[in-house]
């Protein structure tokens, strides 16, 4: 079977290999950790014990924060590496652990690869983030005694159809796993009903719960405030956002502007190689703006608020959410699945989102039945429902009490983890 895994592998390479390269040459991405990407890592303390946790991109690499400093509580003679497949993902790692942690490229799933990954990283078990599981890591694993575990797992509306089509291969991998810590009682039955034994799956609800901000501004946020000259004005945040739903945005913006003269918008794009597009319909909105990258740098002093801001910058995003009095939650007027709601409903901002959020649908549920969100159906209704919150504070101010709440009511999954983690590392 390795042998077949491997060649399908090498297949895909191939195939994908144009994309790759155009995107290396027109966005500068996979530019960096060639070496860690073929298993050549190195750990800043050899000599301990391991517990390697992956996490994919910057969302799960943020659901880390609560269970890195509770395992370091706990297993202190233990060194807790993290490894990231996304140059983001390790951007976003390296700035929450600087150099307390090492910090490294997930290797390539290739027998050979990741063979020498295990030979280098000699881990004592390996917490997978969300649904990162893969077949020759899970196999090598099992060969040499090592527990793998799903953390904070999730099998979403998207994902689950699609390993439902290869359900043989998925039953044999996920066969190896030893323990599912998931979400939901629904993501639990997916990874059971695809090969996971029932004994080895347990609800703990999200991590992100816990990693989630409830108390007070984001750090730096009040800087950013000042830079803008935005600290205690009408600020509505979009945030997260997608292809297709500035424009719609602008449109909201440019109709709530003539009722509401001191109202802001920043616009922060999910990703950024769409930062130069979003400041394009910015500018061909005919609105005044300003690129908050050129603010930070120093290169542009704002004298006075401006009427739109783009936030091209990458890690600020909960900064311009603490300033907010309204946030609109991208990639949800599209199929695109939607973005973080949880972290402006934990700030206590008022969240709004579309109706295409499949990838968030166990937060969206738990903010919609507390009343601490509200779903729009598209432009118009985000504009009707935008302009009510802002004619009526309290009103505003009641649903963003009420997300808060449903963010503290549902913490809890970081020490139910640990536990779970501990036993497996006892117990070997």
């Amino acid at each position: 079977m390795k042998f077949i895994t491997d060649f399908l592998y090498l297949l895909a390479i191939v195939l994908i290999s144009p994309k790759i390269v155009f995107r290396m040459v027109r966005y500068g991405r996979y530019g960096k950790g060639w070496a860690q990407r073929l298993g050549k890592i190195e750990r800043l303390n050899p000599e301990k014990k391991c517990i390697w946790i992956h996490a994919v991109s910057v969302g799960e690499v943020n659901a880390t924060k609560t269970l890195v400093e509770s395992l370091g509580k706990k297993f202190g003679d233990y060194e807790i590496v993290i490894s990231s497949t996304t140059d983001t993902g390790v951007a976003r790692a390296e700035s929450i652990y600087g150099k307390q942690l090492s910090v490294f490229y997930f290797p390539f799933d290739l027998s050979a690869v990741m063979r020498r990954a295990f030979a280098n990283i000699r881990p004592d078990i390996c917490l997978l983030m969300e649904l990162e599981v893969w077949p020759n890591m899970t196999r090598i694993a099992r060969d040499k005694g090592v527990p793998v575990v799903v953390v904070n797992g999730r099998l979403s509306d998207t994902s689950f159809p699609r390993y439902k089509l290869f359900k043989p291969v998925v039953k044999q991998m996920f066969k190896k796993v030893s323990l599912v810590l998931a979400q939901t009682e629904e993501y639990a039955y997916r990874f059971i009903s695809l090969g996971c034994a029932k004994d080895r799956v347990i609800v703990t609800s999200s991590l992100k719960y816990d990693t989630a901000q409830t108390a007070g501004l984001a750090a730096g946020s009040e800087e950013l405030g000042e830079e803008l000259k935005i600290s205690g004005s009408r600020l509505l945040v979009a945030g997260g956002t997608g292809p297709g739903e500035e424009k719609i945005i602008l449109d909201v913006f440019a109709k709530l502007k003539k009722r509401f003269e001191d109202l802001s918008l920043a616009i922060v794009p999910r990703k950024p190689e769409r930062f130069d597009e979003a400041a394009n319909l910015i500018e061909q909105a005919g609105f005044e703006f300003v690129r908050y990258s050129k603010v930070k740098a120093g290169q542009v002093v704002c004298e006075k608020r401006p009427v739109v801001i783009l936030g091209d910058t990458m890690g600020d995003l909960k900064k311009f959410y603490s300033l907010a009095e309204i946030v609109f939650v991208g990639r949800s007027l599209a199929a695109m699945g939607g973005s973080d709601m949880m972290e402006p409903a934990a700030l206590g901002r008022c969240t709004i989102f579309g109706p295409h959020t499949f990838n968030f649908k166990q937060t969206v549920k738990a903010l919609l039945d507390g009343v601490g969100a509200i779903e729009v159906l598209d432009g118009p209704h985000l504009f009707e429902i935008a302009e009510k919150c802002l004619a009526n504070p309290d009103f505003a101010a009641a649903i963003a009490t009420a997300g808060q709440k449903v963010i503290l009511q549902n913490q809890g999954a970081t020490d139910k983890t640990v536990l779970s983690v501990a036993e497996l590392l006892t117990g070997r």
